[in-house]
Protein backbone atom coordinates (compact mmCIF):
# COMPACT_ATOMS: atom_id res chain seq x y z
CA UNK A 1 0.00 0.00 0.00
CA UNK A 2 2.88 2.21 1.34
CA UNK A 3 4.75 1.45 -2.43
CA UNK A 4 1.44 2.39 -4.37
CA UNK A 5 1.35 6.08 -2.51
CA UNK A 6 4.46 6.68 -3.37
CA UNK A 7 3.85 6.07 -7.12
CA UNK A 8 0.97 7.93 -7.00
CA UNK A 9 2.83 10.57 -5.39
CA UNK A 10 5.46 10.80 -7.85
CA UNK A 11 2.86 10.42 -10.60
CA UNK A 12 1.15 13.39 -9.38
CA UNK A 13 4.47 15.34 -8.98
CA UNK A 14 5.63 14.55 -12.20
CA UNK A 15 2.42 16.22 -14.13
CA UNK A 16 3.47 19.57 -11.70
CA UNK A 17 6.66 19.57 -13.07
CA UNK A 18 5.53 19.58 -16.28
CA UNK A 19 6.23 23.22 -18.23
CA UNK A 20 2.65 24.64 -18.53
CA UNK A 21 2.92 25.05 -22.40
CA UNK A 22 2.43 21.31 -22.73
CA UNK A 23 -1.01 21.73 -21.49
CA UNK A 24 -1.50 24.55 -23.21
CA UNK A 25 -4.34 25.12 -25.54
CA UNK A 26 -3.97 27.76 -28.10
CA UNK A 27 -6.49 29.91 -29.76
CA UNK A 28 -5.80 31.19 -33.15
CA UNK A 29 -7.71 33.15 -36.09
CA UNK A 30 -6.58 32.68 -39.52
CA UNK A 31 -7.40 34.46 -42.90
CA UNK A 32 -7.98 32.04 -46.05
CA UNK A 33 -4.49 33.06 -47.55
CA UNK A 34 -2.44 31.38 -45.08
CA UNK A 35 -5.21 28.60 -43.83
CA UNK A 36 -3.85 26.00 -45.87
CA UNK A 37 0.32 25.74 -45.06
CA UNK A 38 -1.23 26.24 -41.17
CA UNK A 39 -3.26 23.26 -41.73
CA UNK A 40 -0.56 21.04 -43.18
CA UNK A 41 1.87 22.43 -40.31
CA UNK A 42 -0.24 22.89 -37.68
CA UNK A 43 -0.49 18.41 -36.58
CA UNK A 44 3.63 18.46 -36.27
CA UNK A 45 3.57 21.23 -34.16
CA UNK A 46 0.93 20.01 -31.52
CA UNK A 47 2.82 16.62 -31.79
CA UNK A 48 6.09 17.75 -31.10
CA UNK A 49 5.21 20.77 -28.50
CA UNK A 50 2.45 19.36 -26.82
CA UNK A 51 0.61 21.76 -27.34
CA UNK A 52 -3.34 22.05 -28.46
CA UNK A 53 -4.82 24.33 -31.32
CA UNK A 54 -8.13 25.58 -32.14
CA UNK A 55 -8.71 27.51 -34.64
CA UNK A 56 -11.04 30.26 -36.00
CA UNK A 57 -11.12 32.46 -39.20
CA UNK A 58 -11.53 35.52 -40.82
CA UNK A 59 -10.82 37.69 -43.33
CA UNK A 60 -7.69 40.01 -43.22
CA UNK A 61 -9.65 43.75 -43.96
CA UNK A 62 -12.98 44.69 -45.42
CA UNK A 63 -16.08 45.88 -43.67
CA UNK A 64 -18.06 42.04 -43.07
CA UNK A 65 -19.08 41.53 -39.56
CA UNK A 66 -16.78 38.36 -39.51
CA UNK A 67 -13.39 39.92 -40.76
CA UNK A 68 -10.62 39.26 -37.93
CA UNK A 69 -10.68 42.71 -36.58
CA UNK A 70 -14.10 42.57 -35.96
CA UNK A 71 -14.47 39.05 -34.32
CA UNK A 72 -11.50 40.29 -32.05
CA UNK A 73 -13.43 44.23 -31.69
CA UNK A 74 -16.63 41.76 -30.34
CA UNK A 75 -14.50 40.15 -27.75
CA UNK A 76 -14.36 36.86 -29.39
CA UNK A 77 -11.16 34.96 -27.60
CA UNK A 78 -7.93 34.17 -29.64
CA UNK A 79 -4.13 34.25 -28.55
CA UNK A 80 -2.77 34.51 -31.92
CA UNK A 81 -3.64 36.12 -35.28
CA UNK A 82 -2.38 35.19 -39.12
CA UNK A 83 -3.46 37.38 -41.64
CA UNK A 84 -2.25 39.53 -44.35
CA UNK A 85 -0.14 42.11 -42.95
CA UNK A 86 -1.89 45.22 -44.17
CA UNK A 87 -4.63 44.15 -41.80
CA UNK A 88 -2.38 43.10 -39.03
CA UNK A 89 -1.10 46.70 -39.13
CA UNK A 90 -4.36 47.58 -38.62
CA UNK A 91 -4.68 45.54 -35.25
CA UNK A 92 -1.66 46.63 -34.45
CA UNK A 93 -2.45 50.37 -34.66
CA UNK A 94 -5.95 49.84 -32.90
CA UNK A 95 -4.21 48.24 -30.39
CA UNK A 96 -4.99 44.45 -30.26
CA UNK A 97 -1.69 43.08 -31.25
CA UNK A 98 1.12 42.95 -28.88
CA UNK A 99 4.07 44.99 -30.38
CA UNK A 100 7.26 43.10 -31.11
CA UNK A 101 5.80 39.85 -32.08
CA UNK A 102 4.55 40.41 -35.46
CA UNK A 103 6.21 38.16 -37.63
CA UNK A 104 6.13 38.04 -41.34
CA UNK A 105 5.77 34.15 -42.52
CA UNK A 106 4.84 34.12 -46.10
CA UNK A 107 4.42 35.63 -49.14
CA UNK A 108 2.04 34.89 -52.41
CA UNK A 109 1.25 36.47 -56.06
CA UNK A 110 -2.11 37.02 -56.63
CA UNK A 111 -3.24 33.88 -59.31
CA UNK A 112 -6.06 33.30 -61.26
CA UNK A 113 -8.46 29.96 -61.57
CA UNK A 114 -11.35 28.64 -63.89
CA UNK A 115 -13.47 25.42 -63.01
CA UNK A 116 -11.54 22.08 -63.74
CA UNK A 117 -11.89 21.70 -68.00
CA UNK A 118 -13.09 25.05 -68.49
CA UNK A 119 -11.81 27.24 -70.89
CA UNK A 120 -8.81 28.86 -69.76
CA UNK A 121 -8.50 32.23 -70.64
CA UNK A 122 -4.88 34.28 -71.70
CA UNK A 123 -3.42 36.23 -69.37
CA UNK A 124 -0.09 36.51 -70.89
CA UNK A 125 0.16 40.34 -70.78
CA UNK A 126 -1.79 43.21 -69.32
CA UNK A 127 -3.97 43.80 -72.25
CA UNK A 128 -5.03 39.84 -72.62
CA UNK A 129 -5.70 40.52 -69.07
CA UNK A 130 -7.98 43.39 -69.41
CA UNK A 131 -9.55 41.12 -72.21
CA UNK A 132 -10.34 38.21 -70.01
CA UNK A 133 -12.13 40.91 -67.66
CA UNK A 134 -14.26 42.14 -70.05
CA UNK A 135 -15.38 39.26 -72.05
CA UNK A 136 -16.29 36.96 -68.56
CA UNK A 137 -19.87 36.87 -68.01
CA UNK A 138 -19.02 36.84 -63.82
CA UNK A 139 -15.77 37.49 -62.16
CA UNK A 140 -15.54 35.74 -58.33
CA UNK A 141 -13.18 37.16 -55.86
CA UNK A 142 -12.78 37.45 -52.08
CA UNK A 143 -13.55 40.84 -50.73
CA UNK A 144 -10.08 40.80 -48.71
CA UNK A 145 -7.05 42.69 -48.99
CA UNK A 146 -6.14 41.32 -52.85
CA UNK A 147 -10.18 42.10 -53.52
CA UNK A 148 -9.65 45.71 -52.31
CA UNK A 149 -6.53 46.10 -54.24
CA UNK A 150 -8.69 44.95 -57.72
CA UNK A 151 -11.58 47.16 -56.76
CA UNK A 152 -10.30 50.38 -55.70
CA UNK A 153 -6.95 50.18 -57.50
CA UNK A 154 -6.33 47.85 -60.63
CA UNK A 155 -9.46 47.97 -62.05
CA UNK A 156 -9.80 51.62 -61.85
CA UNK A 157 -5.64 51.89 -63.35
CA UNK A 158 -7.22 49.83 -66.29
CA UNK A 159 -10.06 51.40 -67.38
CA UNK A 160 -12.47 48.72 -66.90
CA UNK A 161 -14.15 49.44 -63.00
CA UNK A 162 -17.33 50.43 -64.07
CA UNK A 163 -17.50 47.80 -67.15
CA UNK A 164 -16.23 44.50 -64.57
CA UNK A 165 -18.39 45.85 -61.25
CA UNK A 166 -21.61 44.51 -62.38
CA UNK A 167 -19.84 41.39 -62.84
CA UNK A 168 -18.06 40.69 -59.66
CA UNK A 169 -18.85 38.11 -57.23
CA UNK A 170 -17.51 37.84 -53.89
CA UNK A 171 -18.17 33.51 -54.29
CA UNK A 172 -14.33 33.02 -54.59
CA UNK A 173 -13.35 29.67 -55.46
CA UNK A 174 -16.71 28.29 -54.38
CA UNK A 175 -18.22 30.24 -57.11
CA UNK A 176 -15.96 29.05 -59.82
CA UNK A 177 -15.73 25.31 -58.53
CA UNK A 178 -19.77 25.38 -59.10
CA UNK A 179 -19.95 26.89 -62.40
CA UNK A 180 -21.21 30.02 -61.21
CA UNK A 181 -18.12 32.47 -62.49
CA UNK A 182 -15.92 32.28 -65.49
CA UNK A 183 -12.75 32.71 -63.14
CA UNK A 184 -11.59 34.03 -59.91
CA UNK A 185 -8.74 36.17 -58.79
CA UNK A 186 -6.94 35.51 -55.18
CA UNK A 187 -3.58 34.92 -53.88
CA UNK A 188 -2.25 31.82 -55.63
CA UNK A 189 -2.18 30.46 -52.04
CA UNK A 190 -5.97 30.28 -51.97
CA UNK A 191 -6.12 28.15 -55.22
CA UNK A 192 -3.51 25.89 -54.82
CA UNK A 193 -4.76 22.32 -54.58
CA UNK A 194 -8.11 23.06 -54.56
CA UNK A 195 -10.84 20.82 -55.81
CA UNK A 196 -12.71 21.71 -58.49
CA UNK A 197 -10.74 24.15 -59.93
CA UNK A 198 -7.59 24.97 -62.24
CA UNK A 199 -4.92 27.52 -61.94
CA UNK A 200 -4.03 29.29 -65.22
CA UNK A 201 -1.24 30.91 -64.04
CA UNK A 202 -0.55 34.79 -61.74
CA UNK A 203 -1.65 38.03 -63.23
CA UNK A 204 1.26 40.13 -65.29
CA UNK A 205 4.18 41.45 -63.24
CA UNK A 206 3.33 44.81 -63.84
CA UNK A 207 -0.07 44.35 -62.40
CA UNK A 208 1.04 41.91 -59.29
CA UNK A 209 -0.08 42.58 -55.86
CA UNK A 210 2.31 40.40 -53.52
CA UNK A 211 0.52 39.01 -50.51
CA UNK A 212 2.62 39.25 -47.21
CA UNK A 213 0.96 37.36 -44.57
CA UNK A 214 2.25 37.48 -40.62
CA UNK A 215 1.35 36.78 -36.90
CA UNK A 216 1.11 38.22 -33.88
CA UNK A 217 0.10 37.51 -30.58
CA UNK A 218 -3.19 39.48 -29.72
CA UNK A 219 -3.54 41.89 -26.63
CA UNK A 220 -4.81 40.21 -23.77
CA UNK A 221 -4.06 36.54 -25.11
CA UNK A 222 -4.86 34.00 -22.83
CA UNK A 223 -1.31 31.64 -23.81
CA UNK A 224 0.83 34.86 -24.93
CA UNK A 225 3.72 32.15 -24.80
CA UNK A 226 2.27 28.93 -26.03
CA UNK A 227 0.71 31.41 -29.09
CA UNK A 228 4.24 32.61 -29.77
CA UNK A 229 6.01 29.21 -30.01
CA UNK A 230 3.31 28.58 -32.65
CA UNK A 231 4.33 31.68 -34.44
CA UNK A 232 7.94 30.83 -34.04
CA UNK A 233 7.33 27.36 -35.63
CA UNK A 234 5.34 28.57 -38.68
CA UNK A 235 8.45 31.03 -39.14
CA UNK A 236 11.19 28.13 -39.03
CA UNK A 237 12.32 25.88 -41.52
CA UNK A 238 9.50 22.99 -39.69
CA UNK A 239 6.97 24.77 -41.71
CA UNK A 240 8.92 25.41 -44.83
CA UNK A 241 7.59 22.96 -47.13
CA UNK A 242 3.72 22.94 -45.99
CA UNK A 243 4.03 26.83 -47.08
CA UNK A 244 5.70 25.84 -50.01
CA UNK A 245 3.21 23.27 -51.09
CA UNK A 246 0.45 25.54 -50.58
CA UNK A 247 2.04 27.99 -53.30
CA UNK A 248 3.75 30.55 -51.23
CA UNK A 249 7.46 31.60 -50.64
CA UNK A 250 8.28 30.98 -46.69
CA UNK A 251 10.02 34.82 -45.13
CA UNK A 252 9.87 33.71 -42.12
CA UNK A 253 12.82 33.36 -39.32
CA UNK A 254 15.48 30.67 -39.78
Amino acid sequence: MLNHLRRVAASVLALLLLPAAASAQVKSIVSGGFRAAYTAALPEFERTSGITVTTGSGASQGNGPNTIGAQLARGVAADIVIMAKEGLEDLATAGRAVPGTMVDLARTPVGLAVQTGAARPDISSVDAFKRALLQARTVAFVDSTVGIYLRTKLFPQLGVAEQVAGKLSTGGVTAVAAGEADFTIQPLSELTNVKGIEVVGTIPAEIQYISVFSAAVVKGAAQPDAGQKLIDFLASDKARAAITNSGMEPIGRR
